[in-house]
Formats: C-alpha cells, sequence, structure tokens
C-alpha cells in the first residue's frame, strides 16, 4: 500500500553550510562545489548528486535521480562559512593541505579566498598536538557558545541564507566517557556556566548549533552529539542530528568485505588494520588520547557486523586490532593495509590481503555534501532527533538507545533510499521479487 507521503518545506532561498574546521575536509568540499558550479569538475561520490532511487517494481523501469527524487538545496545555492583555529583563508589552506593541484584551485581560487574562518572554540585539553592563535575567549564555556550562536546569525544576515546546517570537520578531540553533565540539559547549561572540564569544545559547537535552530551532523569520533543532554535537546528543539565519523577509506572497506565473509558464513580468527597518512588528522591522532577517540569508533564496526553472540563458531574468538600512523611524507594520501585471516569448510584456514591507496579528504568531500543536503531534506520534513537514516556515512552511526547501530553499509544504503521513498509516498523495496513467479 502506497502512503500519502510527508510534507516536506521547498527548498527556497539559500543554504548556509557552517564547518567547524577549515582544513583538508572543508576546503576540498568548498573547493570541489566551486569547481562543479563552473563546470570543470564532476560531484563522483556523492549520492545525493549522481545516486539514483528505483520506484516500484523492476519491470517498470522508473529508476530516477535522487536529486530529481527529492526536494534538495541546489549546488548553487550553498553558501560556506567556517572556524578555524589557523587564520588562513579557504585557499592558502587548500595549498597547504596539499589536497589537490594549484593549477585546479587557481581556477576557484576567489571563492575560496571569500572564505574567512571565524575564531574557533578550541582547548588543548582536547586536542593537544595543534595549536593557532584564531580562537575566542569568553568568561566561561557558556560564553563561548553565546559567541557561536552570535557568529550563525550573523553569518546568515550577511550571507542572505534562509536555511543552515552545520556539519563538523575539524580534529578529533581525546576519548571521554559521558559523565553526569552530558545526562541532562539542566546538567549540561549548569556545566557550560561552571567552566566543566568534561564539556568538550565540539559539545559546545552542538549546543549553540541546536540552540540556533541548526541541524548538526558530526563528522569525527568525537563524543559529541550521543550523549543524553543533545540528544534530548534536539528532540525539544526540533533539530535533526546525525554522526559520527565519516566512514571514508579502512573501515568504509570493512563494512563491504564483513558483510560478505558473514554471508558466506566464513569464521574470521583475526582482523589487523594500520594505516599511514601525513595530513593535520593524522598529526591529532598522533597523540594516543585522541587515537582512543578514533580506535573505538573504528574497531566496534566489525562487533556489531559478526554478532559473535549468535555465531560463537565463527566469531567468538576474533583478534581485532587496529594502528594508526603519522607519517608526514604521505600528506593526505593516506595508506591502508588489512590482513583477515579467515576460516572455511572444517576450520581450514585461508587470508585476505587488502591495500587501499586512498586520499582520505577525496573520499570525505562527497560525503559533506550529502549530509548537508539531507539533514537539510530531513529538517525540512519535520524529521527531528537522532537520523538513523543517514547511518551509511558514519563509522559509529547514532541510533535510539534501546538499538545497536547497523553497520552492513548494503543494509544502511536501502535504508537510506526507503527512507527517501516513505518521504515521497513511494512504495518500500524489500526485493522480495515472488510476485515476478507467480
Amino acid at each position: 500500500m502506497i502512503e500519502k507521503g510527508v510534507e516536506i518545506q521547498k527548498p527556497v532561498g539559500k543554504l548556509g553550510v557552517l564547518l567547524p574546521g577549515l582544513g583538508a575536509v572543508s576546503t576540498t568540499f568548498i573547493a570541489g562545489i566551486n569547481a562543479i558550479r563552473k563546470g570543470i569538475a564532476k560531484p563522483i561520490g556523492s549520492i545525493s548528486e549522481m545516486g539514483h532511487v528505483r520506484l516500484g517494481k523492476r519491470t517498470e523501469n522508473r529508476v530516477i535521480p535522487i536529486k530529481d527524487f527529492v526536494p534538495l538545496a541546489k549546488l548553487e545555492n550553498l553558501e560556506f562559512g567556517s572556524w578555524d583555529i589557523f587564520e588562513d583563508n579557504g585557499y592558502q589552506s587548500a595549498l597547504k593541505a596539499g589536497v589537490l593541484p594549484e593549477d585546479l584551485l587557481n581556477q576557484v581560487k576567489d571563492e575560496l579566498e571569500s572564505v574567512k574562518p571565524m575564531k574557533a572554540v578550541f582547548s588543548n585539553d582536547y586536542v593537544k598536538l595543534i595549536d593557532g592563535p584564531n580562537k575566542k575567549k569568553g568568561e566561561n564555556k557558556f560564553d563561548l557558545a553565546q559567541q557561536l550562536i552570535e557568529d550563525i546569525e550573523n553569518f546568515k544576515k550577511e550571507k542572505g541564507v534562509e536555511r543552515m546546517v552545520m556539519v563538523w570537520c575539524a580534529s578529533t578531540e581525546v576519548y571521554r566517557e559521558p559523565t553526569h553533565v552530558h545526562q541532562s540539559l539542566e546538567s549540561f547549561e549548569k556545566g557550560l556556566k561552571e567552566n566543566s572540564p568534561d564539556i568538550a569544545p565540539s559539545q559546545i559547537y552542538a549546543y549553540a548549533s541546536i540552540s540556533a535552530g541548526v541541524p548538526i551532523a558530526n563528522g569525527a569520533p568525537n563524543l559529541t552529539l550521543d550523549i543524553p543532554a543533545m540528544i534530548d535537546y534536539a528532540n525539544e528543539k526540533n533539530i535533526a542530528i546525525a554522526g559520527k565519523d565519516y566512514k571514508t577509506g579502512q573501515t568504509f572497506m570493512k563494512t563491504v568485505l564483513a558483510p560478505g565473509i558473514k554471508a558466506k558464513l566464513l569464521g574470521c580468527r583475526g582482523w589487523f588494520s594500520t594505516n599511514i597518512l601525513g595530513n593535520r588528522d593524522g598529526e591529532v591522532l598522533d597523540d594516543p588520547a585522541s587515537f582512543k577517540s578514533k580506535e573505538v569508533s573504528k574497531t566496534e564496526v566489525l562487533d556489531q557486523i559478526f554478532q559473535s553472540d549468535r555465531y560463537p563458531d565463527l566469531y567468538s574468538d576474533i583478534f581485532h586490532k587496529v594502528r594508526i600512523n603519522y607519517y608526514p611524507p604521505r600528506g593526505d594520501s593516506k595508506e591502508g593495509w588489512d590482513n583477515i585471516d579467515i576460516f572455511g569448510w572444517m576450520g581450514m584456514p585461508m587470508q585476505i590481503k587488502v591495500n587501499f591507496l586512498c586520499r582520505d579528504s577525496i573520499l570525505a568531500a562527497p560525503l559533506v555534501l550529502d549530509l548537508a543536503r539531507f539533514l537539510d531534506l530531513a529538517q525540512r520534513a519535520g524529521m527531528k532527533g537522532i537520523q538513523e537514516w543517514l547511518s551509511f556515512y558514519f563509522k559509529a552511526p547514532m541510533c535510539a538507545p534501546e538499538l545497536y547501530p547497523e553497520n552492513d553499509i548494503f543494509i544502511q544504503l536501502m535504508k537510506l533510499k526507503n527512507t527517501l521513498r516513505h518521504l515521497r509516498g513511494e512504495e518500500l523495496i524489500t526485493h522480495l521479487g515472488l510476485e515476478y513467479y507467480d
């Protein structure tokens, strides 16, 4: 039975995309959007721009572009704002990041130079190995949050945007467990005013974004949105939130390979993963406390996919180790090695080896675009709180407290497309297919 669909406000006017962090990911994203606008690049990797969705039965041949199926913000209507601890504008930062060649950057130089970072909320207690001069000062953390809210309001006026989204593109913070201050909005606001050391900069951005009515996605493994205070606040304010930690390189491959291994009911004794990279992210992750945040988000993926409690003979004793090594000569060109020890019929051992020479920011940039547009869509459709249907984009996807996160990338993609079908009142696709053989 086809439902009526959900009433979605039209994407009238410009969409402001607010980016904490004007480093490699943000500048690659902004440069790419402007290059696409000028017809010198294609939006490769973006589901919202290049993806298609099938509607109805296979015999109907109704397969249409996603951007024509749901009302998304147009690329020409995106405006960019950012915060960063360094004063470099978008062009200067992109040159230093070294992701894109200078001759390409020069073709969008004016557009990149127009993005000048606002002073950032930052603390070396949470990111230890980098520092910069472009930082806010305030009476307390609540004051810093109010400064961010003022930045958001000023950006809206100056750029003439109708709506805004925030997508975290800044560094990985040190690992933290939730404490009392994170359990309610009341305790969190009290902690802001009392300068609680348990409140991270990313949490201040999250509070400011929700306070300003701006949906937000967390692209890092930080403890940011996945605390009761932020989840309750987002629901109270009717704000869409999503996270966490972009699924780009090695973990993306895990969510492709692990479902295949499990589908064949092959066992797995060990999965060793190591990386080398030399960008700012690699430098930050050289700190063990920051690496711990990334390690947790990268290792939990296999636990959920393999479900060792249901398949103890296949996965109960799996040894899973993840390493990230900072190697400056490699820059943004990350190399990931995986050694997977599997076993099959009668316990006979086999191996899979993967060498993924990827580009972190090249893989992340289209994710930023999709998250910005889909979060804006969710907000216009009245979808408040956790957007589990955006799990496709994250290593550690948020979900309701009583649920486990779904990490199988193929299930995630089906969930995403079925959500779009639901929004437009189209029949959900189960892939049962028996009707073709009656």
